[in-house]
C-alpha cells in the first residue's frame, strides 16, 4: 500500500521519467521532483508509525503526514533540486576543459552532500517537526559527514532503487520502493540518533 501511495504522490514525476527524454524534459522533471518530495516524507512517516507504534493505517498516516509536512518537504526538495541543477550546469560548462578535470569531482561531492543532507532532513522533519529548518539542515549535514559510513549505506540503497527503476520501472515502483526506502529511512534515523529525543512520541 505504501508503494501505491508513493506512486500517487509522485505521479507527475513517474510519468515524465517513463514517457520523456530526461535530457530534453529536465525543467519539467525538476519541478516534478520537487513536487514529489512530500510523498517521500509521508512514506517516512508511515515507516515511523508502523515501526514504533505498529500503526497499520497506511493511507490515513500517509496523507496526514503529506499535508502536515508539505511546506518543509517542498522547501527541502527545492533546495536539493536547485542545487543539483546549478551543479549540473557547471559540470556541462566546464566539461572538456582543463579546470573541469579538477572541479568536476568537487562538484560531484557537493551534490552527494546535498543529497544526503536532504534525505536526513526529510527524516528529521518527521522525527522533530518542532525544529527549525535551518537547524535541521545543519544537523543533517554535520551528521551525514561525521557518520560517513552510514551515509554510504544510504547512498548505496538509493542507488539500487534508481538503478532498478532505470531497468525495470514496474518492479521498482511496485515491489522494491518501499523496502529500499525503508532501509534508507532506518539507516538515516540511526544516523540522526544524537539529535533525536529518547522516547519521542509517534505523532505524524
Amino acid at each position: 500500500m505504501t508503494n501505491v501511495m508513493l506512486v500517487l504522490g509522485a505521479l507527475p514525476l513517474v510519468l515524465l521519467l517513463i514517457t520523456t527524454d530526461p535530457v530534453s524534459s529536465w525543467p519539467a522533471l525538476a519541478v516534478a521532483a520537487v513536487a514529489a518530495t512530500p510523498a517521500v516524507t509521508a512514506a517516512f512517516a508511515v515507516f515511523r508509525a508502523h515501526t514504533l507504534a505498529r500503526d497499520a493505517g497506511v493511507v490515513r498516516t500517509f496523507w496526514r503526514a503529506w499535508a502536515r509536512h508539505l511546506r518543509r518537504s517542498l522547501a527541502v526538495g527545492t533546495l536539493l533540486i536547485s542545487t543539483a541543477v546549478v551543479l549540473w550546469v557547471d559540470v556541462v560548462a566546464i566539461s572538456g576543459t582543463r579546470p573541469g578535470a579538477v572541479l568536476t569531482p568537487l562538484l560531484v561531492v557537493l551534490f552527494v552532500l546535498a543529497l544526503i543532507t536532504a534525505l536526513l532532513a526529510l527524516v528529521a522533519s518527521v522525527e522533530r517537526p518542532d525544529a527549525r529548518l535551518r537547524d535541521v539542515l545543519k544537523a543533517s549535514l554535520y551528521l551525514g559527514v561525521r557518520r560517513w559510513y552510514l551515509t554510504l549505506i544510504s547512498l548505496v540503497t538509493l542507488g539500487l532503487l534508481a538503478g532498478l527503476f532505470s531497468l525495470h520501472p514496474a518492479i521498482a515502483l511496485g515491489l522494491a520502493a518501499t523496502p529500499l526506502l525503508y532501509a534508507a529511512w532506518a539507516n538515516s534515523r540511526y544516523t540522526l540518533g544524537p539529535v533525536l529525543p529518547r522516547g519521542a512520541s509517534v505523532a505524524v
